[in-house]
């Protein structure tokens, strides 16, 4: 038992360490795409009016790290609507591309499932936001910009210092998720067999679906991680993938929550993006799309 355990630690050790440049490198890219085009894209989204969540959508899938909570805040704000900061939810990858970068995912699979998180962003986020202008819905309360300023700091500090120190700490951060994870993976793969687990997992497609999407509403990386790494093991159809990916809008969710007084109206836009997540996931299943 106990040398089993050694031998998934060590082999779990060795594919971690592995990664790291690979990640470093990913995140020192990230970090300077974030700075460059945070500001910009954050000023396009506040006057671009109902072309939102188009542009949400798009910038959404850039890799960086902290536009769904500057999204969240621009919402809480009254600045975009809710079709926007949805579409920017559902387009962010969090760290589905740094870790598909990492295991060596051919590039045509990555620009696959942007592309297609793009499209699903961009008509679920302005096909809800005409509904409500059609049927007159008020699915926000009315806010405006000078509400923030009433707030606390919302606790989502940006990291000091240059691009390295930022590329460092996240990769450190993700390197400790991406083992324990995988750790975690791996003593399961032993004890119970990876087909039992693939087949447990595929064999309820559609409740794996709902998991899946349950597991991505964790306001943290590591629910990018978790799926990310079950998909790169076989262990997720990419309907199940899709909708935990779909759903995983990073720390979005908590400055939306912390930022956004009325908690009403952020339970809604939760529920918006877990049903929009699972929703897309069950279709993907259906149709028997691959990446």
């Amino acid at each position: 038992m106990m040398e089993i355990i050694i031998d998934s630690l060590l082999d779990t050790i060795k594919d971690t360490v592995t990664l790291i440049p690979f990640l470093f490198i990913t995140y020192l890219i990230m970090e300077w795409l974030e700075r460059r085009t945070e500001e910009q894209s954050v000023a396009m989204l506040s006057r671009i009016g109902w072309l939102g969540p188009a542009v949400g959508a798009g910038v959404g899938i850039i890799p960086q790290c902290g536009f769904s909570a500057a999204a969240a805040s621009l919402y809480s704000g009254g600045v975009i609507s809710v079709g926007t900061v949805l579409a920017v939810f559902l387009s962010t990858s969090d760290e589905m591309v740094p870790i598909f970068i990492s295991s060596a995912v051919s590039p045509s699979v990555i620009g696959k499932l942007l592309l297609t998180k793009f499209i699903i962003a961009l008509i679920t986020g302005m096909t809800l936001d005409i509904v409500i202008r059609v049927v007159h819905y008020t699915f926000r309360t009315h806010k405006h910009i000078h509400d923030l300023c009433e707030q606390d700091e919302c606790g989502c500090e940006e990291e000091e210092g240059g691009i390295l120190h930022s590329a460092l700490v996240h990769t450190v951060k993700i390197t400790v998720f991406i083992f324990f994870i995988s750790l975690v993976i791996s003593l399961l793969v032993v004890f119970i067999g990876s087909d039992s687990i693939a087949d447990f997992l595929t064999g309820i497609p559609v409740l794996g679906v709902f998991l899946s999407g349950l597991i991505g509403l964790i306001p943290n990386c590591a629910a990018s991680v978790v799926i990310t790494q079950l998909y790169l093991e076989g262990m997720l159809t990419p309907g199940q993938l899709l909708a935990g990916l779909l759903v995983s809008a990073g720390v979005g969710i908590l400055v939306l929550i912390r930022t956004n007084r009325h908690q009403a109206e952020n339970m809604r836009v939760i529920a918006a993006l877990y049903g929009s997540g699972v929703a897309w996931g069950l279709l993907i299943d259906l149709l028997g799309i691959t990446f």
